[in-house]
């Protein structure tokens, strides 16, 4: 029986998404693309099908998130970036800050999964990774727009902080497994994040 139009672009994303949740585990170094085959149930042999390369898959993979586990994050927190509101800053930082999404290290933004892999990673990777904290910002910024009317400058510099303390504040909870000190961080950057997208 031949292949239905499409399988080929599914098989491609099954490849991706199986990635992503592998890099996301261990990291790049770690993860081969024998594990990536095996975790899609296909064989080595498909992947170059795909992809040139291990460091090509890895900047699908980052890509992906934005548009595949990211936005049914975003979904889930009641996101709509197509209608921004001035809420959408204040569900943006409690779902990203929140306990959940530490937990899910299978579906967690690459933002706080892939840092270091990242800035190890040649300009593509990187690019894709930029484009993430760019939506990200983007996201922040349109809302503080629409609550205060903020001048663009002004929405710009507090949509820069409020991803930092975001990203920043969840990178620092994960390499701190089950301690005090993470809730607390994390804690403390979601309750000044919010703090200042009120303010704003």
């Amino acid at each position: 029986m031949p292949y239905s139009p499409d399988h080929k672009q599914k098989t491609r994303a099954r490849i991706v998404e199986c990635a992503r949740i592998l890099f996301n585990r261990h990291g790049y170094e770690i993860v081969s693309i024998d594990m990536v085959m095996a975790e899609a149930g296909l064989t080595r042999g498909g992947f170059y099908n795909h992809f040139k390369n291990k460091e090509e898959l890895f900047t699908a993979a980052v890509s992906s998130f934005l548009m595949g586990r990211g936005a049914q994050w975003r979904a889930a927190a009641g996101i709509d970036p197509a209608n921004p509101a001035p809420e959408m800053a204040s569900q943006m930082i409690a779902g990203y800050l929140s306990p959940e999404h530490l937990g899910d290290l299978d579906g967690q933004c690459p933002m706080i999964a892939l840092p270091s892999d990242v800035a190890r990673s040649k300009p593509e990777v990187q690019t894709a990774y930029q484009e993430l904290l760019t939506a990200m910002v983007g996201l922040f910024e349109t809302s503080l727009k629409e609550r205060a009317k903020e001048s663009s400058n002004d929405a710009r510099r507090s949509a820069l902080v409020l991803a930092a303390l975001c990203v920043g504040g969840m990178v620092l909870a994960r390499t701190l497994p089950n301690s005090e000190l993470a809730d607390e961080i994390r804690n403390t950057a979601h309750d000044e994040a919010q703090r200042l997208a009120y303010a704003s």
